[in-house]
């Protein structure tokens, strides 16, 4: 994008011509920006499995920070260019120039943006249902279309056939990618491998697990690690695809997942009848084996984290000792699948703490000290991490105290 602005822009020591290079640039640059945007959200499962969840996420919050700041400052430079190349006051040259049909509908465009971006800000995200957050989401797509209507008008892509069609194709791979990910995807799974509910399980305090039964599951070549996308079709439900782990590998084209309430939505999925419908997407994620460069891993899971961690307890290879996983609940009333676990560690040797207490205890099971104690040799481990994003970060400092390299660290925060 700064080709394109640096091939049309004509250098000039007016104060009109200097805020218009500067709304020019900022303008591209915010375009470029938006396109970015719509592409991580389009769920393309190779970007997912080679980038991972987490960081996708990370780089969707920064990139969204940016691009608004980038929109903001193209519509300040272009009124102050505006109103100085007219000689009026800044409310005239707005009223002038939303005057013109493609500036208004980048008005527009930038509204629902900043509409989304204030959404997704962390204090006001905390106040507001999921579902609520997720239809201000959609928004953004309107905003998008806006903006390219915007853009294909302006001079830095209009006065350039070349440009023009650079940008269109731009905008249409990306649209494609969107539309068949999101859209024809997951439909044509849902007729694929018929998935439907066979049974809502209770696990522990406000936590079910969701078996579901299909046809050909192997051809969906989920890993243990990985989590899906879920539709429930019921009413109620269907309007908001969640994404939740397996709790256990895909085994005689059986599923399942285990689902802690956590708002409306996932209390009603206590409710899910035997036999509804399910439409899911992925997998997704790479917190799976491929990210292991050691003999020895340490698994460590926190509250509802334990569920791609149980997954991968039972599959990842190793001889007996080469596999341990400590589980962290602030009480034993919160711990799920303790059977399933011991049976899986006696069967492999392997080793399984349960980490309890509660958080700002005297005794820390998480300190440093306290994770050498049960593994010595802690420093020559692979480590997974999964848990809630207060605990993983506590757990990632600790480690890294303990000895651990970064790069032997492996993460799934488990947020929505």
């Amino acid at each position: 994008m700064t080709s394109v602005w640096g091939v049309q822009v004509r250098p000039s020591a007016r104060l009109d011509a200097l805020f218009a290079t500067g709304a020019h640039l900022t303008g591209l640059l915010a375009g470029y920006g938006v396109l970015v945007m719509l592409l991580l959200m389009a769920r393309v499962p190779a970007v997912e499995h080679a980038v991972g969840a987490n960081r996708i996420a990370s780089w969707h919050a920064l990139g969204g920070r940016y691009v608004l700041s980038l929109c903001l400052s193209h519509a300040v430079l272009a009124l102050c260019g505006y109103a100085a190349h007219t000689g009026t006051d800044l409310l005239s040259a707005a009223r002038g120039l939303l005057g013109h049909p493609a500036i208004a509908a980048a008005a527009a465009g930038a509204g629902l943006l900043i509409t989304v971006g204030v959404a997704s800000a962390r204090a006001v995200r905390r106040r507001v249902r999921h579902e609520t957050w997720r239809a201000v989401h959609l928004l953004a797509y309107l905003g998008a279309a806006l903006g390219f209507v915007h853009q294909m008008a302006g001079p830095d892509v209009a006065e350039s056939m070349s440009t023009r069609w650079l940008w269109a194709m731009l905008h249409a791979t990306v649209a494609v990618l969107l539309l068949w990910y999101r859209g024809v995807v997951p439909v044509r799974q849902m007729l694929r491998h018929s998935l439907r509910v066979l049974e809502v399980r209770p696990e522990g305090p406000g936590v079910v697990s969701v078996v579901m039964q299909g046809i050909g599951l192997d051809r969906l070549h989920a890993e243990p690690g990985q989590f899906l996308r879920w539709r429930f079709l019921q009413r109620r439900l269907w309007r908001t695809a969640l994404p939740f782990s397996l709790s256990a590998p895909v085994r005689d084209d059986i599923l399942r997942i285990t689902v802690k309430a956590a708002g409306d939505h996932t209390l009603r999925i206590r409710r899910l009848r035997a036999g509804t419908r399910v439409l899911a997407t992925g997998p997704f994620g790479a917190l799976t084996a491929h990210r292991r460069t050691r003999r020895k891993v340490l698994l460590l899971a926190g509250g509802i984290g334990i569920t791609p961690m149980r997954a991968l307890f039972e599959t990842l290879p190793g001889g007996a000792g080469d596999i341990t996983l400590l589980y962290r609940a602030n009480n034993a009333a919160q711990l799920l699948f303790r059977g399933e676990l011991e049976a899986i560690a006696a069967a492999r040797q392997a080793g399984l703490h349960y980490l309890l207490g509660p958080s700002g205890a005297a005794y820390d099971p998480l300190s440093p000290q306290a994770l050498r104690a049960l593994l010595p040799d802690l420093a020559e481990h692979d480590v997974f991490l999964c848990g809630p994003p207060g605990m993983a970060d506590a757990a990632t400092a600790a480690l890294i105290r303990a000895g651990v390299p970064p790069e032997h660290m492996h993460d799934e925060y488990f947020t929505f």
